[in-house]
């Protein structure tokens, strides 16, 4: 009897042991789009589209190491912008992609150029290590084929980008993309909403309003006081020339205002 107890409790700690960690509730990130994710502690939100430069890409025709005799391996590429290349023709390996391998094959009379799709933004995957804070995305052609880029984005005060060793075309392309703009809630773009730039054209039109109307009004004396009435030829200018085109010349109007006490 003694023995099956002490059995029993010797298998319970070994599967204790062997069960693994469970993650905190409240790590990694929770993808928003296939450009932002959003932090599941609270901290904030990544947007990968600040890593990038004003034109939205982080790479442009960057060449990369290679072992293959005279030809370049140049690479583009772009975290939230689909791009296509070469951009003078509608249809290519490389349309609306996130990455794009050009192969330069140099010849006696010039080059050859081969464009290679190396992942697209559409069905992209997040993953998050908290404890380096880098944020790693990989990129496919198809939502349920192999990685053909990998991207890390690291959370750190400075900026530096690097590759692979050597570009090989038997497995994934690695980048590491270090910027503080990696970090949550940093760098973040300014959104202009359609509530943003309707508040921003009432502002200038009631700005505009009483602008106009203080240089407009006319001001006159009545038994009631001072009054200010508004000029014909800037509130009616547009009734004016209506009118007068219709009966097909010009009439003048005189006011005249007399003062009771």
């Amino acid at each position: 009897m003694v023995l099956s107890v002490l059995s029993v409790v010797y298998f319970s700690l070994g599967l204790t042991a062997a069960a693994p960690p469970s993650e905190p509730e409240h790590s990694g990130c929770i993808k928003v789009n296939r450009c932002k994710c959003l932090m599941r502690d609270g901290s904030g939100l990544i947007d990968l589209g600040s890593v990038a430069d004003e034109d939205g890409f982080i790479q442009r025709l960057k060449p990369l190491a290679s072992a293959w005799g005279n030809t370049d391996v140049l690479l583009t590429f772009s975290p939230c912008l689909p791009f296509s290349q070469p951009e003078d023709f509608s249809i290519t390996a490389c349309t609306d992609v996130a990455a794009c391998v050009n192969i330069r094959i140099h010849q006696d009379n010039g080059f050859i150029n081969q464009y290679l799709n190396y992942g697209r933004h559409e069905g992209n995957k997040f993953s998050y290590n908290d404890s380096k804070k880098t944020l790693t995305v990989s990129y496919s052609m198809f939502p349920d084929s192999e990685p053909q880029t990998v991207v890390h984005y690291q959370c750190g005060p400075g900026r530096s980008i690097t590759h692979s060793q050597s570009f090989s075309a038997d497995g994934p392309l690695q980048m590491w993309v270090e910027s503080p703009c990696a970090c949550p809630n940093a760098c973040a773009l300014v959104d202009v909403g359609p509530g943003t730039i309707f508040l921003i054209i009432l502002c200038l039109s009631v700005t505009a309003y009483f602008i106009i109307g203080s240089c407009a009004l006319r001001p006159f004396r009545t038994s009631n006081g001072v009054q200010m009435a508004p000029e014909d030829s800037v509130w009616c200018m547009i009734c004016y020339q209506l009118r007068e085109r219709s009966e097909g010349g010009r009439r003048k109007r005189n006011y005249s205002l007399t003062d009771t006490l």
